[in-house]
């Protein structure tokens, strides 16, 4: 740790009140202090009062899923299997490292999402997604096992997920080649997306987070199935024709996800529209329900004038980049929703997260003057560490404020102390 951290640990031993001293001692998990000032926002994210309703908020779902009973009894196994020193936000980061890091490979080999990549890399997939998912599923309950349950750790799980989500759909729209079909890549990416956000939309409204018949883990493992067939398969298995359709292989999928989409989404508005729980209907802070859309609507708006205004065929000649710039984007302003929802606050529509569109959009306005390549580049730095920037601002100070620690289990008190 820095310098900074030792003294502030040596001058907490002092403290008459250790467990103050554990909430201090949380903010330092970045260090050291330079990469801390440029990764940390240079002001609390957080007012107190949200602080404040945090401290209320008490975690809320409702709804099972197909595969869920059977999965349920491996998630069980699984988690008696991690020590109990292991803290539930570490097992969340290394099931998302984990998924990021093998999707990268694809997007290494597959640029464009229409080469073919190597066997390896498309069974390496596979495996990432199913220990992203059986690490997703077990650190609710290592934090209940450890009892260190908190809403930083549902803020760090669901914020995670945001990230996951983005090379999901980008990873699965690889593996079936859907680069040649440029605009069914666009909507699969894009609705993948915005069925997240939505899923935490209506819980934003509702209060509740809802899961239906078909959900997260049924779609887990289709695109699992999806991976190994690409691995066996290859290219010719996606260009081939069903029969009596004359429909490529590689537009199922696709398909699926638009009708999956429409089924979702007719019952995330339903909630939407009905199901506020605030005054007169409101959502949970007492705000319009329809307010969040103006943020996913934005970022969609722009992601579809910059792809159909592109003169160079940006989206059609760099989908991947494409899909991550705008797809940092929407992490961060689900992960906006979802502590809207958490702290019961609005959602505010300026955020530094559309300088990266707004780039690319002011760029094709003046016909281009600075190559959209670069502007790609430029927008996707900028998204990815006003994510990051913001997701560690957060975490840091909920942290400090509840005095616990983001990647260990807060120590039990002595005995006698209360």
């Amino acid at each position: 740790r820095s310098g900074h951290c030792l003294r502030l640990r040596r001058g907490l031993a002092r403290d008459k009140d250790p467990v103050q001293g554990m909430g201090m001692e949380a903010t330092c998990w970045l260090t050291p202090g330079t990469l801390r000032r440029l990764i940390e926002l240079p002001s609390p994210p957080l007012s107190r009062h949200q602080l404040k309703r945090l401290e209320e908020h008490r975690y809320s779902s409702a709804g099972r899923s197909l595969l869920e009973p059977m999965m349920q009894h491996y998630w069980e196994w699984l988690v008696g299997r991690v020590p109990a020193w292991i803290a539930p936000n570490l097992i969340t980061v290394v099931g998302l490292a984990t998924n990021v890091f093998t999707t990268l490979v694809l997007v290494y080999y597959c640029p464009t999402a229409t080469e073919q990549a190597p066997l390896w890399a498309y069974l390496l997939c596979a495996v990432g997604l199913f220990v992203y998912q059986s690490l997703d599923a077990i650190d609710g309950k290592q934090a209940r096992r450890t009892n260190s349950s908190s809403p930083l750790g549902e803020l760090f799980d669901h914020g995670c997920d945001s990230l996951s989500t983005v090379f999901v759909v980008l990873g699965t729209s690889i593996a079936v080649q859907l680069g040649t079909n440029p605009d069914w890549m666009f909507f699969c990416c894009f609705a993948g997306m915005f069925m997240f956000y939505c899923a935490h939309w209506q819980t934003y409204v509702s209060g509740t987070l809802r899961f239906g018949i078909i959900d997260v883990t049924e779609v887990q493992i289709f695109i699992i199935i999806m991976y190994l067939l690409a691995a066996i398969g290859g290219s010719s298995l996606w260009q081939s024709l069903i029969p009596v359709v004359n429909v490529q292989v590689k537009m199922v999928p696709a398909i699926c996800t638009f009708i999956g989409a429409i089924f979702s989404c007719t019952n995330y508005f339903r909630v939407i529209f009905t199901g506020g729980v605030g005054k007169n209907g409101s959502t949970i802070a007492g705000t319009s329900v329809l307010s969040p859309v103006l943020h996913i609507g934005s970022v969609i708006m722009l992601a579809m004038m910059i792809y159909k205004k592109s003169a160079v065929q940006l989206f059609e000649r760099h989908p991947c980049l494409y899909i991550l710039a705008f797809g940092f984007v929407a992490a961060k302003i689900t992960n906006k929703l979802v502590v809207a929802h958490m702290t019961k606050s609005e959602m505010h529509l300026h955020d530094l997260a559309f300088l990266g569109p707004g780039l690319l959009f002011l760029d094709q306005y003046f016909n281009s003057f600075i190559d959209e390549y670069l502007v790609l580049w430029i927008a996707l730095i900028i998204s990815f560490f006003d994510l990051l920037r913001y997701c560690v601002s957060v975490c840091n100070q909920i942290a400090s404020h509840l005095r616990i620690f983001v990647f260990k289990i807060k120590p039990s008190p002595p005995s006698g102390l209360h």
